[in-house]
């Protein structure tokens, strides 16, 4: 009631010194007014429901396309490149700074060409504004070119680190009771992960057989990861005589992937990156950092991992243990 008390008080009561078209014309902008009032009492409960609804419903749904967004660049990967190379921001904030300077000298001769091609007079001055010209275009094409480099080589570089960061939360498992993350086995173990059809994966286990002492003292476990759907088969030799070389055997390809679409997606962007066909079967060899430092299609070389890699143990194990190879 307060504000319709308020309303008549500002319209007001017509006078005695209003005629009487005056006095019609307000009593019916009151009674409008009044009706108006009234319907939006009688709906505010509803209108106010509505709209409480109407913004829980956007945050839900923002939220949701946050979430599922798969080409964002975690901030992590974006701090980790920014260490990787650090001035790499410096070098493209002076590319940009040297491209503005030359497109507005470049302006400034153009003005000064127009002004010099249309008056007879200032002719002679021609071939020197022409001169600066081509410098200024060819700075800033120069500048142009050397910054669309780097930031080619930055979108790569953090392609890779965010791939790199989905492969450490991918899971394994051990065995049936323990689940485990691959940033788990960092520091501890240099993960091959062959990829391909199980009869690919059966073949590779068959070629590792010879260098199995020589891969567990470097610290080598195998990820087999069947692209098929069929499980590979592992024959082991169960006698008294080869029981040891059999345990280390079953502990070099202990690892089996979990979640077998989270696996499917990072390895189909990986061999998307590296121009490799989907179907073929390939095989990634990590650091102990977890980072790929080689990678190929067909079986993996064993004996060239045993060649590269230091040992994990002995005394060259501390010395050598950035001997990984270089990151791919």
């Amino acid at each position: 009631m307060a504000p319709m008390a308020q309303f008549s008080y500002t319209l007001g009561p017509p006078t005695l010194s209003h005629n009487h078209f005056l006095y019609n014309y307000n009593c019916n902008n009151l009674r409008f007014c009044r009706q108006i009032l009234n319907k939006c009492r009688k709906s505010s409960g509803s209108f106010m429901t509505t709209k409480r609804l109407s913004f829980s419903s956007t945050i839900t749904c923002f939220a949701t396309d946050r979430s599922s967004s798969d080409s964002e660049i975690s901030s992590a990967a974006k701090i980790r490149s920014e260490v990787l190379s650090p001035f790499r921001s410096v070098r493209m904030f002076f590319y940009l700074a040297f491209i503005a300077s030359g497109t507005l000298g470049g302006l400034i001769a153009t003005t000064q060409l127009i002004a010099a091609l249309t008056n007879s007079a200032r002719a002679a001055a021609v071939p020197d504004i022409l001169n600066g010209l081509g410098i200024d275009l060819g700075a800033v094409s120069l500048f142009a070119f050397l910054y669309y480099r780097e930031n080619k080589a930055k979108n790569v570089q953090l392609a890779r680190l965010s791939r790199e960061e989905s492969l450490s939360n991918l899971k394994l498992r051990v065995d049936e009771k323990r689940i485990i993350s691959l940033n788990d086995l960092q520091g501890t173990a240099r993960l091959v992960i062959c990829a391909g059809p199980a009869s690919f994966i059966t073949e590779s286990f068959k070629r590792s057989e010879p260098f199995t002492e020589s891969l567990l003292e470097r610290g080598v476990l195998v990820v087999s990861f069947a692209t098929d759907g069929n499980a590979p088969s592992f024959e082991f030799e169960e006698s008294e005589e080869t029981k040891e070389i059999t345990t280390k055997r079953k502990r070099l390809w202990q690892l089996a992937p979990v979640y077998v679409s989270e696996w499917s997606k990072w390895l189909d962007e990986q061999k998307k990156s590296a121009g490799v066909s989907p179907e073929s079967p390939v095989y990634l060899s990590l650091r102990l950092d977890g980072r790929v430092r080689g990678s190929g299609v067909g079986y993996p070389p064993w004996n060239a991992l045993v060649a590269q890699l230091p040992p994990v143990k002995g005394m060259w194990s501390g010395l050598l243990d950035g001997m990984d190879g270089r990151v791919l």
